[in-house]
């Protein structure tokens, strides 16, 4: 799969990896359904299907999977997901890695860093677990000390737009009952969603190639659009 990527041009010179998990529906049912068994069985806590995944950002392929049960936290699975993807790419590595604040921790920095040699690991600091004191670990000391690349950051809407894609697709909802069926099935999900991006035609899987180029990129194209002319020769003469 990644040969192939490759060889497509998929895979740039610096990959940029977004980590992210989402759940997914256990069984089908409507929002109608929820709605008529009233507010109790809307307000009851269940468990659904999660997957943590490793995506590369400039091509929405899926390179780490790692399956679990919600809710939970979701800092366990950066680890196994993102170590997974690495070996996949390799001999190349990522060139930076981004996720959310629910996996600041001092050992997937030291895990990107000096195990997998990736050179930038942007992980916005917690504030339940840092507050407004200076954090005693190295690697998240210096998150603080330096000014965050925001702009960099931004990339990481690419995996909630994959996650659209996929679940638009195919389906938020799984067919299989059991735990380890569904674990299967999320990871035969992920094959299927790179087999969909690597053999259909290039966009029709993905989101317009207006979305895909970011926020900046669609406030700048929308300032410079003008509508095309119009002109009372070239329109069709009325019977």
């Amino acid at each position: 799969m990644v040969a192939r990527a490759r060889a497509a041009g998929l895979i740039d010179a610096a990959p940029v990896a977004a980590v992210d998990a989402t759940g997914l529906e256990a069984r089908h049912v409507s929002h109608y359904f929820r709605v008529r068994r009233g507010t109790r069985d809307q307000r009851r806590q269940r468990a659904w299907p999660k997957l943590t995944v490793v995506l590369h950002a400039g091509s929405h392929l899926l390179f780490g999977a790692v399956t679990g049960t919600g809710p939970c936290n979701d800092s366990p699975g950066f680890a196994p997901a993102l170590t997974q993807a690495a070996a996949l790419l390799a001999p190349q590595p990522f060139d930076a890695v981004l996720a959310d604040a629910a996996y600041d921790a001092e050992a997937h920095h030291r895990l990107c860093h000096e195990t997998l040699g990736i050179r930038e690991c942007l992980i916005p600091l917690n504030p339940r677990r840092t507050g407004r004191r200076w954090p005693k670990t190295p690697y998240r000391r210096a998150q603080r000390r330096r000014r965050f690349p925001r702009e960099r950051y931004h990339q990481r809407w690419h995996v909630e737009s994959a996650f659209s894609q996929h679940k638009r697709r195919l389906g938020a909802a799984l067919t299989a009952r059991h735990t380890p069926a569904q674990r299967r099935e999320l990871v035969l999900r992920v094959l299927v969603h790179n087999v969909m991006l690597l053999h259909w035609p290039q966009g029709s899987f993905q989101q317009s190639k207006l979305s895909s180029q970011g926020p900046s990129a669609r406030r700048a194209r929308r300032s410079t659009y003008a509508p095309p002319a119009t002109s009372r020769s070239s329109s069709p003469p009325l019977p």
